[in-house]
């Protein structure tokens, strides 16, 4: 496990530069989650790191595989300076801890509700996961392991939520790109929907 989180902040800090700084979060009955902050001129990543320690499992199973199934990371990138953004750090390790505490597999596509907003002011209380590779590159691990795929989270409005329910990800993905949304402005409104 000590080994696979090296690896990924490796890759983080290949890919996104050095962390600014970092907090970690530890739920009962779960490892601990680590959320590193990276800043990229006007933007803020924030990216976790312990997610990926063990593999996601189907929720069905009889006894979860220690080896086998999906990895993954999330990472979420807002314009700085706009929002206090830095509120969503704890959210995010909830999200990350999401698969060893209700044994979700976090995929892309789906959608991820914390239930309140995701720093203070922000019109957003869900994120969409889009696909991963773009900008982290999956980390390959030895053969008999899936790569730890570092997904994007995209804030959803309740309802963009909504209306993703209904139509898909992918409609949703159309209209914000149609519509030319910001993705990573951290007070945007909702895209108009039909």
């Amino acid at each position: 496990m000590a080994e696979i989180l090296a690896l990924v902040e490796a890759r983080l800090r290949t890919a996104l530069g050095e962390p600014d700084a970092r907090a970690a979060v530890t739920f009962l009955g779960t490892d601990r989650i680590e959320v590193l902050r990276f800043i990229d001129g006007d933007i803020v990543r924030y990216a976790t790191l312990g997610m990926s320690a063990q593999p996601m499992s189907d929720p069905t199973a009889v006894v979860a595989d220690p080896l086998k199934g999906p990895r993954a990371e999330l990472v979420l990138s807002v314009r700085a300076g706009l929002a206090d953004t830095d509120q969503v750090l704890r959210k995010l390790a909830v999200l990350a801890a999401s698969p060893q505490v209700e044994g979700l597999v976090v995929a892309p596509g789906a959608s991820l509700d914390v239930g309140e907003p995701l720093w203070p002011g922000a019109p957003f209380t869900s994120v969409l996961v889009a696909e991963s590779g773009g900008l982290v590159e999956d980390l390959e691990l030895d053969a008999h392991l899936e790569p730890v795929r570092f997904l994007p989270l995209l804030p959803m409005t309740p309802n963009e939520a909504a209306w993703k329910r209904v139509r898909g990800a992918q409609e949703l993905q159309e209209k914000w790109l149609s519509q030319g949304t910001d993705l990573r402005d951290p007070l945007r409104h909702s895209v108009i929907l039909d």
